[in-house]
């Protein structure tokens, strides 16, 4: 049960991942630009895009300040990608 919780918190952390890349990469800039802009270091940026790295809700929230883009519309779209059936609970 730990191991599939495990692999869906994975699996969250790099859909978010591709979210985020997906935007900076559509409003053409570097994650040089982009980190500086949300106030997050260059490697803590890319670990984020790469999925590497989990998220504490602050730095989400400098994340989408970042991309312009209200965080709730980051929420939605993870939610779009996961599916509506996703959990990180054991309770399907």
């Amino acid at each position: 049960m730990q191991e599939s919780s495990q692999n869906k918190t994975t699996q969250l952390i790099k859909t978010l991942g591709n979210i985020i890349k997906k935007h900076r990469e559509a409003q053409g800039k570097t994650i040089y630009k982009i980190s500086a802009e949300a106030g997050l270091p260059k490697a803590t940026w890319r670990e984020l895009e790469l999925g590497l790295k989990n998220f504490r809700f602050s730095t989400l929230w400098k994340i989408a300040e970042g991309l312009d883009i209200p965080l709730g519309e980051l929420m939605n779209e993870l939610k779009a990608e996961l599916g509506d059936d996703f959990t990180l609970s054991g309770l399907d």
